[in-house]
């Protein structure tokens, strides 16, 4: 206290870092801040003593790469998770149809692609209802997971979507195939980060789509991993999202309330 009050601007300066490094947390990175503070988290990852893990494509703008992944994942017998905007099914509506004819999870990723956290509760609801009545009216099923634009969420968002019959999903591997880097670094990328019970984000329009996702799929395959959707990886229920946003099966015969089943909460 004594150093502050001889150098009043270092406390002011230490302070005002502390309160950018404290906004950047919570608006960028999503971090819970606050001690004591209920923050809900989505599924970024499971915990599995099984070798498997679960990859998936955000599909919001473009379609030519969409056949020749369709045909990739055929050739490696590989089934997975597309999520998908109102926009992109408004498009390439025969590409909907296709992604599900070929056995693939679709998923809802919105209608408009915002960033759900300033939306109201109404245009939540608006966001997940449009998506979904226009997959159900292509493929006569309704998605059942959420992937927030951006990956933006807060406790609003988590719980209106779940009170709508979503569980929602982020990512623990990162490929950054939307920033368009090298095959190299996007196949180095994911093959070095992932790990059992791990959920992979890709881009369906990603330039180097096409090169690098049969290596990464070799490569895990012969790693001994077993890829399946995001919906073959999660657990229903009797689960607990821990401070990592990792999903984690509660201990054999331990029963939770239905609310506590509804609802997982993290305390920071």
């Amino acid at each position: 206290m004594r150093a502050f009050s001889k150098f009043p601007k270092l406390a002011f300066l230490l302070c005002g870092v502390m309160l950018v490094i404290a906004t950047v947390s919570i608006y960028v990175f999503h971090f819970p801040i606050a001690i004591g503070v209920d923050r809900q988290l989505p599924i970024y990852s499971v915990e599995t003593s099984e070798k498997k893990v679960a990859i998936s494509f955000d599909a919001s703008w473009g379609n030519e790469h969409t056949k020749p992944i369709l045909d990739i994942l055929n050739e490696h017998q590989v089934k997975t998770t597309f999520f998908l905007v109102s926009l992109w099914i408004d498009k390439y509506p025969e590409d909907v149809l296709e992604i599900s004819k070929n056995g693939h999870e679709i998923g809802n990723h919105s209608s408009t692609h915002p960033d759900m956290a300033k939306l109201s509760e109404e245009q939540i609801k608006q966001e997940l209802s449009s998506m979904a009545d226009k997959v159900e009216k292509i493929t006569g099923k309704r998605p059942v997971l959420f992937r927030p634009p951006f990956g933006s969420y807060n406790n609003k968002v988590i719980e209106i979507c779940e009170d709508e019959g979503y569980c929602v999903i982020q990512w623990d591997v990162d490929s950054l195939d939307w920033k368009n880097i090298s095959t190299n670094q996007i196949v180095e990328r994911v093959t070095r980060n992932v790990k059992p019970g791990s959920i992979v984000l890709f881009h369906n329009n990603a330039e180097h789509v096409e090169e690098y996702l049969p290596i990464i799929l070799d490569k895990l395959q012969e790693d001994g991993y077993k890829i399946v959707p995001v919906g073959e990886i999660i657990y229903e229920k009797g689960y607990h999202i821990n401070h990592a946003g990792k999903q984690v099966l509660d201990q054999k015969g331990k029963v939770k309330s239905d609310a506590e089943e509804s609802k997982p909460l993290v305390t920071e």
